[in-house]
């Protein structure tokens, strides 16, 4: 009578998509690493790919999501407090990627460009990690940003240095000064500027050797961090700051948080809203150069947010495989119905594009500091693939969502989780049209610079299709006049250009060829699966992109 009402088996269902070598599956991401000189981290990279693609990992961005953080503005006694109170799971992350350097890995003073490409092995992990738990990336690229800025000021830097450099994670409210490693956030954006950030009405204003902060922030981000770096008016104009949880007398600051935003997706992580009530701060770089000073950081926390969505985009074409593997309909496989392997080659190749472009950007960057050339590369190219790889990553997670059937639109898996945290670094760091015009410029500022990167990505791509008209037209479009009005498609095309290119180091020359000719030359339509690539090429294409479960 047990089974009496047991009316069927589970049958035809994929099964859950754990304990998966996030490294050793993806050819794609070997060939980028190996293409850009990292490929003596390969032996770690595997180690690390097995560890985080365990299902154990699966399970806590899972309980991180579904408890997302509680703020505690007030203790039991009616004390102001303002503290976030984080599920373990989210905890466990941050120990995970601090451990692994995720944060301060890419700061190594007696490292040189040549013999450690540390941008590019930061970025492999990175981006493994994007594929299991967003949230919490956001304090580590903070962290990882900020000493950029903080460079700006060498007697403060020198004191927190070594604690933004610790591999040691404690999450304790308590003074930075008595903390083995810390994390640092970020509060730029006020309600009535946004993206203007001249239109800040913070005001500084100066105390002796410190300055007292007293206005808002609209968005803070990682609030439970143990100091940020902010914006406020100075007597002297626009200047950033550092100002942490805790004065130097042991003493909470004065950050009232107001509450934390309710978002579409990045639920693990804290965002909120701040007052300040003459805050301690310290000054970093002079005053009236805030906005200078914080440039030096957006490069880097850029380059992060197109990492991370090339990351949600391999993990969305890994989850669309993995389905398609095991489901049956119509008496055949899905991954082996014609249409189907249309879609997943195209998903594949558009994600092929992605890891190659950011892989090879990260290049520039280990390179910068000896080589001008590359410098003006990654001034060009930051805005550029990040406008493209953040904008592509949405639409691929909805087709892959779509490939999943209804299993893709409930929440018991982790489409959803993605296809809602996908959206978020296009918005970050600059959206669209923000990034879009921060390519003008920086084409108009480095002149002759940037004409050669688009000559060397020219050069780069070869003979793909359309790569030759794509770098005349780029280049012409860049010193028009009416470049901003067409600013859009001409980065859209310069990215798809930098992605050919790097393709071209990287994967087989027809894979390549593929991107070129349905990216660059126009055979494909408006949807996945529309593109016109050689049979030959979408079965290259499967087999590379092919999960290892």
């Amino acid at each position: 009578m047990a089974g009496r009402f047991d009316t069927h088996e589970v049958i035809n269902q994929s099964p859950p998509f754990q304990d998966v070598d996030l490294y050793g599956s993806d050819r794609p991401l070997q060939e980028a690493v190996a293409a850009n000189v990292a490929g003596a981290e390969a032996e770690a990279l595997s180690a690390f790919g097995l560890r985080w693609g365990a299902a154990a990992m699966f399970e806590q961005a899972r309980l991180a999501n579904a408890n997302p953080p509680v703020l505690r503005s007030f203790d039991a006694g009616g004390r102001r407090s303002d503290t976030i109170e984080f599920h373990p799971a989210y905890h466990h992350f941050m120990a995970e990627s601090v451990a692994a350097g995720l944060h301060a890995s890419t700061w190594r003073p007696d490292a040189t460009p040549e013999a450690a490409p540390a941008e590019v092995a930061r970025a492999a992990r990175f981006y493994m990690v994007a594929q299991v738990e967003n949230g919490h990336m956001c304090p580590i690229t903070m962290t990882r940003a900020s000493v950029a800025a903080l460079f700006e000021e060498p007697s403060l830097v020198g004191m927190v240095m070594p604690k933004l450099t610790s591999r040691h994670y404690d999450p304790v409210f308590r003074p930075w000064r008595e903390k083995a490693g810390i994390t640092l956030g970020m509060g730029m954006t006020e309600k009535q500027g946004g993206t203007d950030v001249r239109a800040n009405t913070t005001a500084a204003a100066p105390a002796g050797d410190h300055y007292l902060l007293t206005g808002h922030k609209w968005f803070m981000s990682a609030p439970m961090c143990d100091a940020f770096l902010v914006l406020a008016q100075a007597p002297g104009g626009l200047t950033c700051f550092f100002l942490p949880r805790f004065k130097p007398d042991g003493s909470v600051n004065a950050l009232r948080l107001q509450r934390l935003k309710d978002k579409l997706g990045n639920r693990s992580n804290a965002s909120s809203e701040v007052e300040f009530a003459d805050a301690y701060a310290l000054r970093v770089g002079e005053e009236g150069a805030g906005v200078r000073t914080i440039l030096q950081m957006v490069q880097l926390t850029r380059l992060d947010c197109a990492i991370s969505s090339a990351g949600m985009m391999r993990a969305a074409v890994a989850q669309a495989f993995h389905h398609c593997r095991h489901r049956t309909v119509f008496q055949k496989r899905l991954i082996d119905q014609p249409m189907m392997r249309t879609v997943l080659a195209d998903m594949a190749l558009e994600s092929e594009g992605a890891v190659a472009a950011v892989m090879r950007l990260c290049r520039s960057f280990d390179l910068a500091a000896v080589s001008p050339a590359e410098a003006a590369r990654a001034r060009l190219l930051t805005p550029a693939i990040k406008y493209w790889v953040c904008k592509a990553a949405p639409a691929l997670v909805y087709e892959a969502m779509e490939c999943l059937g209804g299993n893709g639109y409930v929440e018991d898996g982790p489409m959803a989780r993605l296809y809602r945290e996908a959206p978020v670094n296009a918005i970050w760091e600059g959206s669209g049209n923000v990034v879009a015009l921060d390519v003008l410029r920086a084409a108009s500022r480095d002149g002759e610079g940037a004409r050669a990167a688009i000559d060397d990505l020219a050069r780069e791509a070869g003979d793909c299709a359309g790569a030759a008209e794509a770098a005349e037209a780029i280049g012409r479009a860049l010193a028009s006049p009416g470049a901003e009005g067409d600013a859009r498609i001409v980065v859209e095309r310069l990215a798809r250009l930098a992605a050919a290119a790097a393709l071209r180091a990287s994967a087989p020359a027809a894979v390549a060829e593929g991107f070129a000719r349905s990216r660059l030359s126009g055979e494909r339509g408006a949807t996945y699966g529309t593109a016109m690539i050689d049979s030959g090429v979408s079965a290259l294409l499967l087999e590379r992109a092919w999960p290892s479960q």
